[in-house]
């Protein structure tokens, strides 16, 4: 399959192309990001967007994908709610409609995160912000749509684009997966193939889905 990652400059998107570029399944793939991953390999080409507002002004190089595994995001601290909202639901959606205008069979994945709000009405902000993001998403009319709530989560071996707490993810995972639930990247990824070749009963994925999803092996 043919598919394009975002966020190959953060912990998430990064893991996930590593383990894409070593997956038989994945023929090719598309990186956009605003900077270089700083990857390369036969499957790999990169659109870097200063803008993703600008996004549908790629769509001659965005089309003849069959999924999109959407890996960008940032964290809310810090943030105002309408700040958040700006980076987390309009980025998603716009960049989302631009691969549905591009690829009108696509498979559309969104890692989004534990504990996120489908009422839209917690008192988490964040959870709230990204719960209106899945629900927009699912009703955009993809082929298939599912969001991944994967937790507490280990990077794969190779990963470079580790900041703050998450350079020490390797060595803390172990003793936060006894407090929290999560999973490695490298079964996120695995989750994400299988999905998008065999889907799924739920379009949204928690722990337990995205481990079982993961080791789905079809006869």
């Amino acid at each position: 399959m043919n598919i394009i990652i975002t966020g190959a400059t953060g912990m998430v998107g990064e893991g996930v192309l590593l383990e894409c570029l070593q997956d038989a399944r994945i023929t090719s793939i598309l990186s956009v990001s605003r900077s270089t991953c700083g990857k390369t390999h036969p499957k790999l080409k990169e659109l870097l967007v200063n803008d993703f507002v600008n996004i549908g002004d790629y769509a001659s190089q965005l089309a003849g994908y069959d999924a999109c595994f959407f890996c960008a995001g940032v964290s809310s601290v810090g943030m105002t709610e309408e700040k958040y909202h700006a980076l987390t639901y309009d980025l998603t959606t716009r960049f989302a409609k631009a691969m549905l205008q591009a690829n009108p069979q696509m498979t559309f994945i969104y890692v989004s995160g534990a504990l996120t709000d489908s009422t839209e009405k917690g008192k988490l902000m964040w959870a709230r912000v990204k719960g209106k993001t899945e629900n927009a998403l699912s009703r955009m009319g993809f082929k298939a749509q599912y969001n991944f709530r994967p937790g507490t989560m280990k990077p794969v071996k190779g990963q470079v684009h580790l900041k703050g707490f998450n350079k020490y993810a390797n060595l803390l995972y172990p003793v936060l997966a006894l407090f929290f639930t999560g999973c490695t990247l490298k079964e996120v990824t695995d989750a994400m193939i299988n999905t998008t070749e065999k889907g799924y009963s739920k379009n949204v994925l928690e722990v337990k889905d995205i481990k079982q999803q993961a080791t789905r092996n079809d006869s």
